[in-house]
């Protein structure tokens, strides 16, 4: 069968007896498949009986783009994707894609307009899904997520959870389908349900925070803003739910993208607390579910014990518990790049093949099937899934059933009748006015207040620190002095000449950058270096001293709540927003989403898998101050 044709899809008008229909195949016929009047179910049973192996094949992986700076498809490999776009779509027939870096709406529809037509050149005209990453709010990370850019801005999922507000989740999730749809993208490669109990872990930026049942309902009313409910339609997005059975408890915190972050234990024995919000969004309709890299060690599951393989690989979990037990008959797709290592530049990824790195690719592809994965993420090896096939290790049959999986949620997404989007509207949708301004409020109400004592305001009278008063002169480091002016305060030059120092920190981490993505990745120790403590007291010493740290995880607070008049967290919130929080133009309303450890000591000596430190937390989970009027 030849791989392509130059004869371009027909698009008929409809008449009294049809609908309008494309032309996919370019047979001149209405055939089954191509009928919008027809169940879902008849037309993938059609389409599959018409595909190659190849084409099958090609469904099965799931692999990074990346788009040209004005719409136009890359013919060369990129900064991070490996093939030319034309190789991957019409000789390898892959039609799922996840999208790196987006300039704007106009290029970023027009490129998804003309991946679409490429792919209307392959022998059926299987229409492209693409996806991505989450790219709502701040957090830049090549390996898990994107800042906003044209999008409008929101926190991170942990300021969603700090809200506690199911219909604001909701809202968001429906704002994020619009602009998703509107540049045709249309599978999110989240929510991540994963709890956040392990204050190490570099990912939990975008959990729900550590309550099984927060996580649950939040990711149900994620669910709804994005799918639009269990079934699919024109418009909706398709949901990747992950990290099945929950990706939180890594030993010592560190990440399973790593060889030395591959292991995921249970000593607090609280693996259901991490399985709990995955049936509900089974139950909501999830569109498919994505295993973690992680390797569980000393796991039982009713007794069983569970191998020690990554949770990809494992069939007591994915068949086993998903498929069977929960009832999934969605996709799985698998996290990235499990059968090859990874290289970029002068950098190596290798694969994350955890407990089976014995085996070559091919045995890995054999063993992720046979643990019920339907898709390969991160891998374009076609060859290595037809080798199989054809020398008998994998029956034509296995690779049927998830191509009809895969099918089935492009044509429930409506993606056969008409991938296409319209430029000008995207324009209009990406970003506008009402969705930016609901995303800043979300940003300045996540903000949580965790200290605010009294000190003397502009008048001299004593009064709690926040919310701070028009016209009081603030030094500030990591805000800029634009930003305090448009707020309404006045700029100082040092703390002697202010009335009170505003300091923004990150939360701690170890830098690292051995291996690809390594750098991007916040782990290691959560405590502050004494000499930035140090230099804060001084500072504390000539005013009153508020300090805002970014909760991408939490930080070890102990040292600085003697110095601070005010301490604030935040998850992903502007300059301009934290300052609407702290004058009480928006008032702030956050909640921990999670427990916040009195010291390291603390941290090590607490199991991964528990949500909560109880007498050796600091702050816990839900405290947070509301602020009087200005």
């Amino acid at each position: 069968m030849s791989t392509s044709t130059e004869t371009p899809v027909v698009h008929h008008a409809a008449t009294d007896d049809t609908p309008a229909w494309r032309d996919l195949n370019g047979n001149g016929v209405l055939d089954p498949y191509e009928d919008p009047r027809l169940p879902v179910d008849e037309r993938v049973e059609d389409l599959l009986g018409r595909l190659s192996l190849e084409e099958k094949a090609g469904l099965m992986f799931h692999t990074v783009i990346e788009a040209g700076p004005d719409g136009e498809l890359l013919e060369a490999p990129g900064a991070i994707s490996k093939s030319p776009t034309s190789e991957v779509v019409l000789r390898k027939h892959l039609s799922h894609f996840n999208v790196h870096a987006l300039k704007d709406a106009r290029q970023a529809a027009r490129w998804s307009n003309n991946l679409q037509r490429m792919a209307e050149r392959t022998p059926h005209g299987i229409p492209v899904t693409v996806s991505t990453d989450p790219r709502h709010a701040f957090i830049e990370n090549a390996g898990v997520s994107f800042a906003a850019g044209s999008f409008s801005q929101w926190p991170e999922p942990l300021g969603l959870a700090a809200l506690r507000d199911p219909a604001l989740v909701r809202r968001f999730a429906d704002i994020a389908r619009q602009e998703y749809a509107a540049v045709g993208i249309r599978e999110a490669l989240h929510p991540t349900l994963d709890l956040a109990t392990e204050p190490r872990w570099a990912r939990q930026a975008g959990t729900f925070g550590q309550d099984p049942r927060l996580a649950g309902d939040l990711g149900v009313a994620y669910l709804e803003g994005f799918q639009g409910g269990p079934e699919l339609g024109a418009g909706t997005v398709a949901c990747v739910t992950k990290h099945f059975p929950g990706g939180g408890p890594q030993k010592d915190g560190e990440d399973a993208h790593f060889p030395y972050g591959r292991e995921q234990v249970y000593e607090g024995g609280r693996f259901a607390d991490h399985l709990d919000p995955f049936p509900r969004a089974i139950e909501a309709g999830t569109a498919a579910i994505m295993p973690y890299y992680g390797m569980p060690v000393g796991l039982e599951i009713d007794g069983e014990p569970i191998e020690e393989v990554g949770f990809g690989y494992n069939r007591q979990v994915v068949t086993g518990l998903l498929r069977e037990r929960l009832g999934f008959d969605g996709v799985v797709l698998t996290d990235w790049e499990l059968v090859n290592d990874n290289h970029v530049g002068d950098q190596v990824l290798p694969a994350r093949a955890w407990g089976v790195e014995h085996l070559d690719p091919a045995g890995r592809m054999e063993l992720l099937l046979h643990a019920g994965a339907d898709q390969f993420g991160g891998e374009e090896c076609v060859e290595v899934l037809l080798d199989l096939v054809r020398s008998g290790r994998v029956p034509e049959s296995r690779v049927d059933e998830s191509a009809r999986r895969l099918l089935r949620v492009k044509f429930r997404l409506g993606l056969f009748d008409d991938p296409f989007v319209d430029e000008d509207a995207a324009t209009t949708v990406l970003g506008n006015d009402e969705f930016r301004t609901a995303g800043f409020e979300a940003q300045a109400r996540s903000v949580t207040v965790l200290v605010n004592e009294p000190a003397a305001g502009v008048d001299g009278a004593a009064a709690p620190t926040l919310p701070l008063r028009p016209g009081t002169r603030v030094y500030a480091e990591g805000v800029g002095a634009d930003d305090l002016v448009a707020a309404g305060l006045a700029v100082a030059a040092s703390p002697e000449e202010a009335d009170v120092a505003l300091v923004r920190l990150q939360a701690p981490f170890e830098a690292r950058d051995d291996l690809f993505l390594e750098a991007w990745f916040h782990q290691g120790s959560l405590d502050f270096p004494p000499g930035l403590v140090s230099r804060l007291s001084r500072v504390a010493a000539q005013c009153p001293l508020v300090v805002d740290v970014s909760l991408d995880r939490p930080a070890v607070l102990t040292p600085l709540v003697p110095l601070c008049a005010a301490l604030t967290g935040t998850y992903g919130s502007s300059s301009a927003a934290l300052l609407a929080a702290l004058t009480g133009a928006i008032p702030p309303v956050g909640r921990l989403p999670f427990d916040v450890p009195a010291s390291m000591d603390a941290v090590r000596r607490h199991p991964e898998d528990v949500p909560g430190f109880g007498d050796d937390a600091l702050f816990r989970f839900g405290d947070g101050l509301s602020l009087g009027p200005a």
